[in-house]
């Protein structure tokens, strides 16, 4: 389905939750660009041999189609040793059919696009990818390396149907982008903080059907972020999705986030901070799923793993939860809803509705709240001042968490010292639900 005819069915339905403010992706084909001008980086001196580093032919192609065109990478294995800037360039699009495998050791990001309009990043055959190798880092105890992918400051640009991974750090952040489309896409990362899947900041951002695997963040919207939806999203074996972290400023609004399937994860869905100022309103979160998760509903404005700052916190409102389903790894220990909020800004208007999880471990569920205030399991009616927190335990087994799988759950994590394989693209990121856009073969 095209964006369009999703955002006017959506919007005939449920126009509160469609989130997006308006068309997102790239404002002409890439056949339209392939057409005026092709730029295959083999004419400018690149070679598939693994060997010939492939940054200087990339940036020669480029600046050749920067006004217009497609540059190709076309199938076979290429090494990089130095990484390239896309700045500016419109109408552009970057075929990536070949296997890119880092070659050079500096930080920074591999591919940055800046400042670009009416761009596209994608694979014709859903094989192209980028191979970050980072295992040679982190089993150094390194982890501040490279970026694979990179979109900042650019609007009108969609990225589909690649493959991103082991980063040295981070796998794709969009930073201050708006009118932007990601979909289609494998990423699988070591099974190690900071190396990120997909961040988004920026405004009227469409990211569906992606798989993560990694130990940090799956699918994380940070600050600035408005009109944001993130649907069929498989954090198979992850650190899960997120919201946060928050500091000092932050304005968040209007994200959705639905069709969440998390598998062995830290969390279903984090937000997290500690101390801080601004908001964080008008968030739904509908349709997960989870099996064998750390957490589930995390709500957490004491998060002990970043440290403190300046600000009375960050005030979360009208945030929704629907139809949560599945098991928690050990419910006793980690309940299927913590909801701890800032004592000197409560949570106000949190809503918990249809949410059914049980414990892989043992026989009991145990809720906690703090300081938030709505409707369901341990949350206070109304509003008010700060509370300490109150805990509620369930020893029934609820009769509707039964929940799907998926058969791509991995069954061992990648580690960090040896490499990690080359996924194939699965052919859904939700239990029962065909991608929104067909997969490219």
């Amino acid at each position: 389905m095209h964006f369009s005819q999703f955002f006017l069915a959506a919007a005939a339905i449920a126009p509160t939750l469609a989130q997006l403010s308006g068309s997102v992706g790239p404002l002409t084909s890439h056949a339209t660009k392939t057409a005026k001008k092709t730029c295959n980086v083999l004419s400018y001196g690149a070679k598939a041999d693994k060997s010939t580093d492939l940054g200087p032919p990339l940036l020669a192609a480029f600046k050749a189609c920067k006004t217009g065109g497609t540059v190709v990478i076309p199938s076979g294995n290429y090494a990089m040793k130095t990484w390239v800037t896309f700045e500016g360039g419109k109408a552009w699009a970057l075929q990536l059919d070949g296997v890119i495998y880092r070659t050079g050791t500096a930080a920074g990001n591999m591919l940055f696009i800046r400042n670009a309009n009416d761009f596209e990043m994608f694979s014709s055959t859903g094989k192209g990818a980028m191979q970050g190798l980072g295992y040679q880092d982190h089993k150094n105890g390194k982890r501040n390396g490279a970026r694979l992918l990179r979109v900042e400051k650019s609007t009108n640009f969609s990225v589909h149907d690649i493959i991103l991974v082991d980063a040295p750090m981070f796998h794709f952040v969009m930073n201050t982008c708006t009118n932007g489309e990601a979909y289609n896409m494998a990423i699988r990362g070591g099974d190690w903080g900071g190396l990120d899947g997909v961040d988004v900041t920026g405004t009227n951002i469409w990211v569906h059907d992606i798989m993560v695997t990694n130990k940090d963040e799956c699918v994380t919207v940070k600050s600035p972020s408005k009109n944001i939806l993130i649907e069929n999203i498989y954090c198979n074996w992850s650190g899960g999705c997120a919201i946060g972290s928050l500091g000092t400023g932050t304005a968040i609004s209007s994200v959705v986030y639905k069709n969440i399937y998390t598998w062995k994860s830290n969390q279903m869905m984090m937000v997290k901070s500690n101390g801080g100022s601004g908001y964080v309103e008008d968030v739904v979160f509908e349709n997960f799923i989870g099996h064998s998760n750390a957490w589930s509903l995390d709500i957490d404005q004491k998060w002990a793993s970043m440290s403190t700052i300046a600000g009375n916190g960050v005030h979360l409102s009208n945030m929704t939860f629907n139809n949560w389903k599945g098991t928690v790894a050990n419910g006793a220990a980690r309940g299927p809803v913590k909801v701890v909020c800032a004592d000197k800004t409560p949570c106000t208007d949190i809503t918990i509705t249809d949410l059914s999880m049980w414990t892989e471990t043992g026989s009991r569920n145990t809720y906690q709240c703090a300081s938030g205030y709505g409707k369901g399991f341990c949350l206070k009616k109304g509003t008010g001042a700060s509370y300490a927190a109150t805990t509620s335990t369930q020893t029934a087994v609820p009769t509707a968490h039964a929940a799907a799988k998926m058969k791509e759950d991995l069954k061992t994590a990648f580690g960090i010292s040896s490499s990690i394989p080359i996924p194939t693209m699965p052919a859904s990121f939700y239990p029962g639900t065909p991608p929104i856009s067909k997969l490219a073969t």
